[in-house]
């Protein structure tokens, strides 16, 4: 049998009002409604380093949301969860754009 492999759902926000409140508001609630869902194997947020403008550095986010799943079905469980459709009801008022990244990570 193979063995399931992991999912990255990486999610970078770029704000309408992109203020540090803001950002902090975001993040914020990220850890409230999208840390500790079953099958995570890694969870992370937290805002762009601003300073790191190499050529290569996307610089077109504010916000930054890092999940590893341990397979798609935990994956495929978190989108239609409600702890993660509420976080997106409360915060996407304030999204101008979230460009979702997913990934077969290891």
């Amino acid at each position: 049998m193979a063995t399931p492999q992991l999912v990255g759902h990486m999610v970078y926000f770029t704000l309408l009002d992109n203020s540090e409140a803001a950002k902090a508001t975001l993040i914020a609630a990220c850890h409230k409604y999208l840390k500790g869902h079953p099958g995570t194997t890694f969870y992370a947020a937290g805002p762009r380093v601003a300073d790191l403008t190499r050529e290569v550095n996307d610089q077109a986010f504010d916000v930054a949301l890092q999940l590893v799943f341990e397979n798609r079905a935990a994956h495929d469980a978190y989108q239609t969860h409600e702890r993660h459709l509420q976080f997106i009801a409360e915060n996407k008022g304030n999204w101008k754009q979230a460009r979702v990244f997913d990934a077969y990570v290891g």
